[in-house]
């Protein structure tokens, strides 16, 4: 695999970390053994692995319990590549000294790569949890994955995957796994639910979600109304199908998006997403007072929702308020930093209070991220998928504006 330079560095690590241990035997042998060992840990210094493994094997035939050499060679036959003689040296030292997760991993590896998934699971599955070193384990966990996906056991592969994107949440390998695994999952659940309830209100959200992916709005949005005809209670039904009402290029559909929105906070009054929504509506009316109680119970329903807190900072500005809207903005900023047009807002305001050096930063910041989305939109429409649009999104007299 392609991770396998980082496992490369846990093994050294792993090889340094072992210390030499002799079985009770004659001076002469434990004279041998010494200087064996002292040759091989000078061929590894060295970096000379095809040296220090005669010295490792003169070990174990004077010593066949001497874990340290077992452990060694088993590693170093491992990086070789050579997992038929790997294993049983790797599996030798686990049976000699059972703590050992490094090791253990490894001969899971090793049994993998050498035809026996069978033991692989068993010794990947024992020792994940166990180690903490970010090589082996990003090595051991996708070693994990590819077994559970080749027996299409899919719960057990993004448990793993959401582990993993924790301990490297910007590994390009890893969130391809991830999106793999999600996607397969989605298949299995789609395919799954037609077969099961194949005129339910949740097939038709299904579709619709499908259709809106696609960039299909208005068959999604037809999907969506005969989902609500089957089931109107069913759970965020009415705010999903306000979204894409919401982004559509028809005015009359957009108008429809408020009634939506409104419905959903009938059936979840604690819904802070519909509440945040409401507010971007009653701002393009022109409404701000009935735009900042909206975003105000949006932010209090959901403190840490940078949506509402930048949508209720714009209110404010607009309200002539910015010694208010300052704090908020620069909360809604820390909660997403990829907010382009918050950065601009927020550098408009330092500019006004005479921060010269902090507008100059948010400045640079709105170009930053500015530019990564309108390169995520070419992408996007290269990949024939419809992106979802929120609040944070402003009107292009902005960067027309800008100096």
């Amino acid at each position: 695999m392609s991770t396998k330079r980082g496992v490369v560095v846990a093994g050294i690590i792993l090889l340094a970390s072992l210390t030499l241990c002799f079985s009770q035997t004659p001076e002469s042998i434990s004279q041998q053994i010494e200087m064996h060992s002292q040759k091989a840990q000078a061929f590894l210094r060295e970096r000379r692995p095809d040296l220090a493994i005669p010295e490792l094997q003169a070990v174990i035939a004077l010593d066949p319990k001497n874990v340290d050499a077992r452990a060694n060679l088993g590693v170093l036959l491992f990086f070789r590549e050579d997992y038929a003689n790997a294993t049983p040296e790797l599996r030798a030292a686990l049976t000699l000294r059972p703590d050992l997760p490094k090791i253990q991993a490894l001969l899971g590896m090793s049994e993998k790569r050498g035809g026996d998934p069978a033991n692989a699971l068993k010794d990947l599955e024992a020792s994940f949890p166990m180690i903490s070193e970010k090589g082996i384990r990003v090595e051991a966990g996708m070693e994990l994955i590819e077994l559970y996906t080749a027996s299409n056991d899919l719960d057990k592969a993004a448990a793993i995957v959401g582990q993993l994107r924790q301990t490297e949440p910007e590994n390009k390998e890893i969130l391809y796994a991830a999106y793999r695994i999600y996607s397969d999952l989605a298949g299995e659940a789609m395919l799954s639910l037609s077969l099961v309830a194949p005129g339910s209100a949740q097939m038709h959200q299904v579709m619709a979600h499908e259709e809106a992916r696609q960039g299909n709005d208005a068959a999604a949005i037809a999907q969506f109304r005969k989902a609500i005809a089957i089931d109107p209670k069913l759970p965020g039904i009415h705010f999903e199908l306000a979204e894409l009402l919401a982004n559509s290029q028809d005015i009359k559909t957009r108008d429809e998006a408020e009634a939506e929105y409104k419905a959903a906070l009938s059936e979840n009054s604690l819904d802070e997403k519909a509440q945040s929504r409401l507010g971007d509506i009653y701002t393009k009316q022109g409404d701000l007072q009935k735009a900042y109680d909206a975003y105000s119970q949006a932010v209090r329903l959901q403190p840490n929702d940078p949506d509402a807190n930048f949508g209720l900072a714009k209110t404010l500005i607009a309200m002539e308020q910015p010694a208010k809207a300052l704090p908020i903005l620069e909360h809604a900023v820390q909660l997403d930093p990829t907010n382009s047009a918050a950065h601009f807002r927020l550098s408009t305001l330092y500019r006004q209070q005479g921060q010269t050096e902090n507008a100059k930063r948010e400045v640079e910041e709105y170009k930053k991220y500015r530019e990564m989305k309108e390169k995520l939109q070419v992408l996007y429409k290269e990949m024939q998928i419809q992106p979802s649009v929120t609040s944070k999104d402003e009107p292009s007299e902005e960067s027309k504006n800008h100096q």
